[in-house]
């Protein structure tokens, strides 16, 4: 006699597949783009504008979404963001920086969308006394995707050439987006599940879009973590945005080479977030987790901007592990800290505002980035400053209260 699978098993599959696609999707921009750009005559920092179009789309249904979330439910937006991005892929293969700046902001739609929809569904089917270990499962997704995009997509470029890779990785986010496409239904908790109609925005639905900001000015200690998540995010947007690219164009790497790094670094973020996660209840202190995920996280983004082709492979490699476990692993503890300085009834309001500083800063560090190198051609220096910006996390950390 088999045993029936658990209730919560299907749930926790489909929203798992779903992040770990929709951060597939999202970073197969970075890996893609140098070859593109060659092909085109773009120049190489054009990738810094193409990775901020992609996080102000994240950032839109972040701040505008929210009617859309309660309308249909959480997991049919972020399947409908990555059918339109998945479709706007084909964007890309017209020789236009501008149509693919707006493809860019369309493929990063789900990236906004997938972690309202992921707390939607984790939060009502986790197992009791498991939910915070589905929710670092649920987390872990977003490196993997970037694994996946690392190993995967150059090496299909490589072979195919990246107009035939695009319409691949398109099936591949297609495929399990259908799959779940009926079980969606059956997660979702809408007010009417037969009448789904949208209102034309009013003034008093406009106001609703400073909620969430205004929200981080209830007390000092949760703006002040927030603006920490916003600082960390400087160095991890420039990671995950030049990484392919400044090994390409400065150190002579193949892409396929590249990208295996970038996919050492994501893999380094699947474990970073997990380890800081234990290390934070192990020690007690967040403020100490995250202090010391800034001094690593600087000093590997300082460093990045030193390797030159002399350095051995496996040198290149390490720091790019532990940049993956420091620069891109802050996000799980910053996250609690938020919630733990927030009123209970404002969770979601200061989550949401504390998001929408972070993808702002997604969106502005990689263009600064690409301003700054197209003006001065230094990477060296532009690394530098980022890192540097990181370090601020150790003058804005609020103070912890004491433990018994």
């Amino acid at each position: 006699m088999t045993r029936a699978a658990p209730t919560w098993l299907m749930p926790i599959v489909a929203i798992f597949t779903l992040q770990t696609i929709s951060s597939f999707l999202n970073r197969l921009i970075p890996i893609i783009a140098p070859d593109m750009s060659a092909e085109y005559g773009w120049s190489g920092s054009s990738i810094g504008y193409l990775t901020a179009s992609n996080s102000l789309g994240s950032l839109a249904i972040l701040v505008a979404g929210s009617a859309m979330l309660r309308q249909i439910g959480g997991m049919r937006t972020l399947q409908l963001t990555m059918l339109i991005g998945a479709s706007c892929m084909a964007w890309l293969l017209v020789p236009s920086l501008t149509v693919a700046l707006v493809a860019c902001f369309f493929m990063g739609l789900s990236g906004g969308a997938a972690n309202p929809a992921g707390s939607e569904v984790l939060q009502k089917y986790s197992p009791p006394g498991k939910r915070n270990l589905m929710f670092s499962i649920k987390q872990a997704g977003v490196p993997l995707g970037g694994v996946l995009a690392g190993l995967f997509v150059p090496v299909l470029v490589t072979v195919a050439g990246w107009r035939i890779s695009l319409f691949i990785c398109a099936i591949i986010i297609l495929v399990p987006t259908m799959m779940f496409w009926r079980l969606s239904s059956r997660l979702d908790e809408t007010p009417n599940k037969k009448a789904h109609f949208f209102h034309f925005p009013t003034m008093e639905s406009l106001r609703t879009l400073t909620v969430p900001l205004a929200a981080l000015r209830h007390n000092s200690g949760l703006m002040k973590m927030s603006v920490v998540g916003s600082l960390f995010a400087v160095s991890q947007s420039c990671w995950f945005t030049f990484t392919v690219i400044y090994l390409v164009d400065q150190l002579g790497y193949s892409l396929s080479l590249a990208g295996a790094v970038f996919a050492v670094m994501q893999a380094g973020g699947v474990i970073g977030r997990i380890v800081l996660g234990w290390l934070s209840d192990y020690l007690r202190s967040a403020k100490a987790t995250l202090t010391l995920a800034a001094v690593f996280s600087t000093i590997t983004t300082v460093m990045l901007g030193q390797t030159s082709s002399t350095w051995p492979l496996w040198s290149v490699i390490a720091l790019a592990f532990i940049a993956g476990g420091s620069a891109a692993s802050w996000n799980g503890v910053q996250i609690a800290e938020v919630a733990r300085h927030s009123p209970p009834d404002l969770i979601s309001e200061t989550s949401a505002g504390s998001s929408i500083l972070v993808n702002l800063i997604n969106m502005l560090a990689p263009t600064l980035f690409a301003l700054f190198v197209a003006s001065t051609g230094r990477y060296d220096y532009a690394f530098m400053c980022a890192g540097a910006l990181t370090l601020l996390v150790l003058v804005v950390l609020p103070r912890e209260p004491r433990r018994a």
